[in-house]
């Protein structure tokens, strides 16, 4: 299923289904999904932990770590799409909506090449 061609409804399915054999709803509190989302976070970010940034790339080259890297992606991921599906978020019209908010919030002309916090 390459991301060229698998639609974030099929990928929300999958993951319902996942849950669903597992009958694991009774866990799946939005609270709890946020929480998994952050700890998933916070073990992406192990993966890069004390490495500068041409180490960083380093990583992410690396078959073992890169392996790593894409496990620790896929859980928040995971857990991004289940929460989407306990709270019903459309997360591509959310990606959309937010992606005008920012293109008004962080201009190009003024952020071009430039970041300014």
């Amino acid at each position: 299923m390459p991301d060229s061609v698998t639609t974030l409804g099929e990928l929300k399915d999958v993951v319902r289904a996942f849950v669903d054999e597992r009958a694991w709803q009774q866990f799946h509190s939005p609270k709890n999904l946020a929480m998994g989302i952050a700890v998933e976070a916070a073990e992406l970010m192990e993966c890069f932990l004390w490495l500068d940034l041409p180490a960083s790339y380093d990583a992410a080259s690396d078959p073992a770590r890169r392996q790593a890297i894409t496990d620790e992606m896929a859980d928040v991921f995971c857990y991004l799409l289940n929460l989407s599906n306990v709270i019903g978020v459309d997360l591509s019209e959310a990606l959309r909506t937010k992606m005008v908010k920012n293109a008004v919030k962080y201009p190009a002309e003024k952020y071009k090449g430039k970041f300014e916090a």
